[in-house]
């Protein structure tokens, strides 16, 4: 959320509930924690919360932020670009050697 759609966060806040106060403290306080969140995602919350509660929210009542990136998926990706690289002969020849290796190591003995 940028800092205007935070701003107009904290204004729908003000209008639904005329008793609550936004001071130039709580704008201090609360921007940089609205900033992190997802805009549309805490307006939604609040809309709902407003027609159930008659008293304003907490900020941890309406958080709602966006979902961190799957980097693992982007990893798995680059890991499987790399691996279609390798000869299928060098693939086999791996396959065999990792082979040999467990059928030499048993459970309970090191290799």
């Amino acid at each position: 959320m940028n800092h205007h759609q935070a701003l107009d966060i904290l204004d729908t806040i003000a209008e639904l509930y005329p008793k609550y106060l936004l001071t130039k403290r709580k704008v201090e306080i609360l921007l940089p924690q609205l900033k992190r969140m997802d805009y549309d995602q805490v307006l939604e919350k609040l809309s709902v919360y407003a027609a159930e509660y008659p008293y304003p929210p907490t900020l941890a009542e309406i958080a709602a932020y966006p979902p961190a990136p799957n980097t693992y998926l982007k990893q798995m990706q680059q890991w499987e670009k790399e691996a279609a690289k390798v000869p299928q002969e060098t693939k086999r020849q791996f396959k065999q050697q990792l082979e040999i290796f467990f059928k030499g190591c048993g459970v309970n003995e090191s290799c």
